[in-house]
């Protein structure tokens, strides 16, 4: 019955020591802010340096003769250790293993961003036997492998990199903190122990004296798990949207102003604007920054039934294509084609907008009105625009959950970003450390497994006469799922996987 676990085990010790096999050599890397913003030059540049050898980094390229204390800043001239030429003056780091970010022995060379030092540091370090330049993610690689990160703490340190957002930030550092990771091991000590539990009523039944309602007790802990995982994953996938930015669409007919809306948002001309009707053929995208969060907002051709251009059709044909991937929608309407229809019908602003959706092609947007109340299927805002045409006193009759805007006048706007960051709020949700959001389709395939295996397990419990073996082989699958979530389980596909995306020195 201990095959198995012992297999686990034998697979996590595996590719950890193929990792450790590589850490043989001693690698070096500019890990400056300057190398991955690209803002030119800066004035101050970082070069880290982790392995066997770090220590001989710091003697062969300074006068030192010992070591400095540990995590104690000293400023050194910096040498080439074969020319002998003064490449710089600069602080010297040393930072011993265990306790430096791979684990290993580190240390760092604080010297002056410009591009002729650092090349010639590098140039120096390069020079020197075992040493050689990281690859992308390698610092970070090194420090998985040496237990100092898990799988879910390396990817939230590669999100937090790449935050754009506050809550990007947020989100992203309460993973690199540890927060998922407290979860999912939580999850596995419940299944480790009922597995221990199991196995323990298969060898011992006959020969010992067990806890009574040990089986049972099993079964109840892994009914709380299942139902907890599937909570976790009950999330409308919120920690995605924030990941990757939540996709909007300004949808509308020509000429409303959606062209108008995108350039007023992002502050320039991004799109054209002229006063021909369909303007825009192509979809139009950019990235912005509501109040942090992150929205990635395509402006789109205008939607209407008549059009015989083949270029125009095309264009509304990739709307309608934006419009269906979008986790928000924008809907323009422009105040005096509501106003001109309603005086027509004698109808009101709540009987237009099914009309309006309809004229667009895009009925699905909507579910039949209830009680005269549109229920939009997609977090939707209805933008007014052009109400600089209007009276005040006509314009204020409209419903409230209507933001009123002047694209000319950009009267409104301010209105339109809050209710924005609200709608944004709903779909990118609030992590917290109590309750941290999932973001990688890899942790919820993962999960998924882990839940079908759970499932099973409960599924065979509840029969007359289970077996307990079965049962067992059913949570040391589970287990296994969840061990390949955080790194306990792993193989070099899933590795590369991970760290292709860091930058160098990182």
């Amino acid at each position: 019955m201990l095959i198995c676990s012992n297999l686990l085990r034998a697979l996590s010790r595996k590719s950890k020591t193929q990792i450790l096999r590589q850490n043989s050599s001693t690698i070096f890397a500019l890990s400056s802010v300057k190398m991955f913003t690209g803002l030119g030059k800066c004035g101050v540049a970082v070069i880290r340096v982790s392995g066997p050898e770090a220590g001989t980094a710091i003697s062969k390229l300074t006068t030192l003769k010992e070591l400095p204390q540990p995590r104690t800043v000293v400023l050194r001239s910096i040498k080439h250790p074969t020319s002998n030429e003064l490449i710089d003056k600069g602080l010297i780091l040393w930072l011993p293993g265990p306790r430096s970010f791979t684990g290993e022995d580190s240390s760092e060379f604080h010297v002056h961003g410009g591009v002729a030092v650092i090349n010639g540091l590098l140039d120096a370090l390069a020079s020197m036997p075992k040493f050689k330049l990281a690859e992308p993610g390698e610092f970070t690689r090194r420090a998985f492998s040496n237990g100092k990160l898990d799988l879910t703490e390396v990817e939230g340190l590669a999100d937090l990199l790449q935050a754009e957002t506050e809550a990007q930030r947020k989100q992203a550092l309460l993973q690199a903190d540890g927060s998922l990771s407290k979860l999912y091991e939580n999850w596995r000590h419940v299944l480790k122990h009922s597995v221990a539990n199991l196995e323990a009523h298969i060898d011992f039944e006959e020969t010992e004296t067990l806890e009574d309602g040990l089986v049972d007790n099993v079964v109840k802990n892994i009914e709380v798990l299942s139902a907890d995982i599937n909570k976790h994953m009950r999330d409308g996938r919120k920690g995605e949207i924030l990941r990757r930015g939540v996709k909007a669409v300004i949808l509308g007919e020509p000429n409303v102003g959606k062209s108008s809306l995108l350039n007023l948002l992002c502050q320039r001309p991004a799109s054209i604007v002229t006063p021909i009707s369909g303007t825009t053929r192509d979809v139009i995208q950019v990235t912005l920054n509501i109040k942090g969060y992150p929205l990635v907002l395509s402006d789109t051709a205008g939607l209407r039934k008549d059009s015989q251009d083949v270029i125009e059709l095309e264009g509304m044909s990739r709307a309608v294509d934006i419009y269906q991937k979008a986790d928000l929608v924008i809907l323009v309407i422009d105040f005096q084609n509501y106003s001109n229809w309603c005086h027509r019908h004698a109808a009101d602003f709540k009987t237009y907008i099914p009309h309006y959706i309809k004229e667009l092609g895009v009925s699905d947007l909507i579910n039949d009105p209830k009680d005269g109340q549109t229920m939009f299927k997609k977090e939707c805002v209805v933008v007014l625009n052009k109400t600089d045409l209007d009276s005040k006193a006509v314009c204020d009759k409209i419903h409230k959950n209507i933001v009123k805007l002047s694209c000319k006048t950009e009267a409104g706007i301010s209105d339109l970003v809050t209710v924005l960051a609200q709608h944004l709020k709903i779909l990118c949700g609030e992590p917290s450390q109590e309750h941290p959001s999932m973001n990688q389709v890899r942790h919820r395939e993962q999960l998924l497994k882990c839940q079908k295996h759970l499932q099973s397990f409960l599924e065979h419990a509840s029969k007359n006469k289970p077996d307990l073996v079965i049962m067992a082989e059913h949570l040391r699958k589970a287990l296994t799922s969840l061990g390949k979530l955080i790194g306990t389980v792993t193989s070099e596909e899933i590795l590369d996987l991970i760290f292709r995306e860091f930058c160098i020195g990182k």
